[in-house]
């Protein structure tokens, strides 16, 4: 009788020390666990020899991206119910050395072993992109390696998940029966306003994606707009959508780094979805570069994933699944740590709106529009790509909802020395 789903049941339940959340199909067709929810499907043993040769969450990606590991039901249900275990666990949970001293461990460890059988390493998924330590110094070469990684795998897939406005990063929903379109809209016409963007001005857009921010600051406010990007794919979708709007006279996309742009002043810049990508080591020099390029008196609008923050700061990790599949060198910092940067660079901070609930539902809008496509979305990347892409996105709308990350828009000034910031004095009078 096959029996793999109700032994592998008991042997994560000796590790786990704790109730199974889900229900287990293993590859011999049979069933463990509570019934009635969401089924784990674990496909074949390649899965099982893909979380004992790296425990943990990189195993568990690893057999995910692979197509060993699959869900039978709602991917936000399983998410939730095995968050705890994979990406909640406290300070005091037991690390894996400790819990190897513990006999009961090691003996459900070694029938592990025997159930996943023979035990050779897989190699990882193709989509895998490990980098070696010395990378994540965020050169201008590695970034713009780690940018391709992300955004060069095809125009025509990320259409199919962000739909028609083409905008990776948070909405503004006006309320929970906006559609995603008006929600990104919204969210670039709060940013213009924010910025105080009228005719004749000049905008820098760094890291201007498909360049949505460039065109609607060029057609609704009248700005003259630069747009830079590290991928060549965006800049070529942006210039085409550009054109397309009769606006190539006052919108320019350049791949380039935001370290290479030279030609400032500015009137204001806009930093959307970007900074992510800077890494720690670099952000006082991005703050440094971004206020050289804006005029006195100029604004920054810096729209940023934050992380709360932690008792020992020196022991932050980047996530192993978003570091090795989805951004390779990002890091992510508490919006305290961000506020002071910009103000030790010279900038004064004057508004800060966390917008933690919108990112949770723009999440779930685009995991929406790639499950109802799904096919489609596995033929125009690869069925790994499609795989992460669902996978980061829903448990990101989970961490967003769970209050593990936040993002922010942190508006700042390139105030003068006379003092005078020219901000209204009537606090968020864009609204």
């Amino acid at each position: 009788m096959p029996d793999a789903a109700l032994r592998l049941k008991h042997l994560a339940e000796q590790m786990l020390g704790a109730p199974l959340p889900v229900r287990i199909r293993a590859w011999d067709g049979s069933e463990a666990g509570p019934p009635g929810g969401p089924t784990l499907v674990i496909r074949n043993r390649r899965a099982l020899r893909r979380v004992m040769w790296k425990p943990g969450e990189l195993g568990l990606a690893r057999a995910w991206v692979a197509g060993d590991l699959d869900v039978d039901g709602d991917l936000y249900a399983v998410l939730d119910r095995l968050a705890e275990f994979i990406w909640e666990r406290d300070e005091g949970a037991k690390g894996l050395r400790e819990s190897l001293r513990d006999p009961q461990f090691r003996a459900a460890a070694r029938s592990l072993i025997g159930l996943a059988a023979p035990f050779l390493p897989p190699p990882p998924p193709q989509e895998e992109m490990r980098r070696p330590r010395k990378l994540h110094l965020h050169t201008k070469g590695s970034d713009r390696q780690a940018i391709s990684h992300h955004y060069d795998v095809g125009n025509d897939f990320y259409e199919l998940v962000l739909g028609p406005s083409m905008v990776y990063s948070c909405a503004y929903w006006e309320s929970e029966q906006s559609t995603l379109e008006d929600a990104q809209r919204d969210k670039l016409e709060l940013i213009a306003r924010k910025l105080a963007l009228r005719p004749g001005m000049r905008l820098l857009d760094v890291g201007c994606g498909w360049g949505s921010m460039a065109i609607h600051a060029a057609r609704e406010h009248g700005v003259t707009v630069v747009g830079v990007t590290l991928s060549q794919e965006q800049a070529a979708y942006a210039r085409k959508r550009i054109a397309e709007e009769g606006l190539t006279d006052r919108v320019e996309i350049r791949v380039q780094d935001y370290r290479d742009v030279r030609d400032g002043p500015y009137d204001a810049i806009s930093s959307i979805g970007m900074a992510e990508h800077v890494g720690a080591e670099q952000y006082l020099e991005y703050a440094h570069d971004l206020h050289a390029l804006l005029k006195p008196g100029g604004r920054l609008l810096n729209h940023q994933i934050a992380r709360r923050p932690q008792a020992d700061e020196s022991a932050y990790a980047v996530d192993d699944f978003i570091d090795a599949y989805v951004f390779p060198g990002g890091e992510l910092a508490p919006v305290g740590s961000t506020v002071g940067i910009l103000e030790r660079a010279g900038f004064e901070v004057r508004d800060v709106e966390a917008i933690r609930e919108h990112y949770a539902l723009t999440l779930r809008s685009w995991v929406a529009n790639l499950e109802a496509r799904w096919k489609e979305g596995q033929r125009l990347t690869s069925p790994g790509r499609a795989r992460i892409w669902r996978l980061y996105m829903a448990a990101s709308a989970l961490a967003f909802e769970r209050n593990r990350i936040g993002v922010n828009q942190v508006l700042a000034v390139k105030t003068p020395e006379a003092g005078a910031s020219g901000m209204p004095l009537r606090a968020r009078a864009w609204q």
